[in-house]
């Protein structure tokens, strides 16, 4: 390593320490620290690790909130963090409109021992409230976070008004 490396090093930390020490700033990077480490150390959960099912839907003010319920079967600890993806498909898996739209909500890392769950919650409008509905498709294609690859979950979902969000993975299954 060179002196101008290990200099420059030194400053990155230096500035770390003192983003840290300011106060306000401070709890907002102790959790950033503190999730990155998590995921440093703990695996990401792939599909393989993983059970999906649906919860209990829930209808509010003009909305259709749907859980999707991620399960660890392994027998390690795995995490996620963010957001999944989900589209709708019809019986011969052709997706039936857009994929759903991150709710933007914040989101931290959740770590998740063998048998126990997460979820993340997709939401539409309840009925053509600003736009016609499309067809009600009869799978959900679900990519966990940080995953290219996919799971199929059998769930009549129709979206309505153009409105298909999810929110992040979290473990209180709020959307």
């Amino acid at each position: 390593m060179s002196s101008h490396s290990r200099h420059r090093s030194r400053r990155i930390a230096a500035t770390a320490l003192t983003i840290v020490s300011t106060g306000g700033v401070a709890a907002g990077a102790a959790q950033a620290t503190a999730d990155a480490q998590a995921s440093a150390v703990l695996r990401t959960c792939t599909v393989n690790d993983l059970y999906l099912s649906m919860g209990r839907k829930e209808v509010a003010a003009g909305s259709l909130y749907w859980p999707i319920t991620f399960t660890n079967t392994s027998t390690t600890r795995c995490a996620l963090r963010g957001y999944p993806g989900v589209s709708v498909l019809d019986t011969a898996h052709r997706q039936i409109g857009l994929a759903a739209s991150a709710s933007g909500r914040p989101y931290t890392t959740v770590v998740l021992a063998p048998a126990r769950s997460a979820a993340a919650v997709i939401r539409t409008s309840n009925g053509p409230l600003g736009g016609p509905c499309l067809t009600t498709g009869i799978y959900l294609r679900v990519y966990p976070p940080a995953s290219y690859q996919a799971v199929l979950v059998p769930a009549p979902w129709k979206i309505c008004s153009a409105l298909f969000q999810v929110g992040p993975v979290n473990i209180r299954g709020t959307f």
